[in-house]
């Protein structure tokens, strides 16, 4: 059965994020140091993607924020999305991919760790809101296509040059 009869692809962008119902799915691409965290409620059937670049609203220049740019203020912000369309909190899981280090600095220290701060901050934040993080597919140095489907609450993820997997 080809996408097309299941439902629609929702495509989430860089710095962005969306919600959805069957039988649609949900999709981001572009994830190198990014994160893309999925958050659901299985039985509601509802869930939500968020690609985060940055793991915290702190590096913001100052003005308007983009929420879901930042790992700290897009965690939250979607889960408030997920619960205002009737998701119910006790019940939210998260799986999370990308956070790869895709790049090597000679030095900089933590400051170009990226990836697994982008992943830490993420963790952090699911951690406060007792959001039970299911499986994750995260690290390494290859970029990352992620596409959730509630039928089955599995997560593909296609990772350049090491094929795909669900988790």
């Amino acid at each position: 059965m080809t996408d097309l009869l299941k439902g629609k692809v929702v495509k989430v962008g860089i710095a962005d994020m969306n919600m959805i119902k069957p039988p649609h799915s949900i999709r981001t691409s572009g994830l190198g140091s990014c994160v893309g965290v999925v958050i659901y409620d299985e039985k509601k059937g509802i869930a939500g993607l968020a690609h985060v670049m940055l793991p915290d609203s702190s590096l913001a220049k100052s003005g308007q924020i983009n929420v879901a740019k930042f790992a700290d203020t897009a965690v939250k912000e979607l889960v408030h999305l997920l619960v205002k369309e009737g998701a119910r909190m006790p019940f939210l899981k998260a799986k999370l991919a990308g956070g790869a280090q895709m790049f090597q600095f000679a030095s900089g220290g933590d400051l170009m760790r990226i990836g697994p701060r982008n992943v830490d901050a993420v963790r952090k934040e699911l951690s406060e809101l007792h959001i039970q993080i299911i499986s994750e597919d995260v690290g390494g140095n290859s970029g990352r296509t992620i596409q959730f489907n509630l039928d089955d609450c599995l997560l593909n993820i296609r990772t350049v040059n090491k094929g795909t997997k669900n988790i």
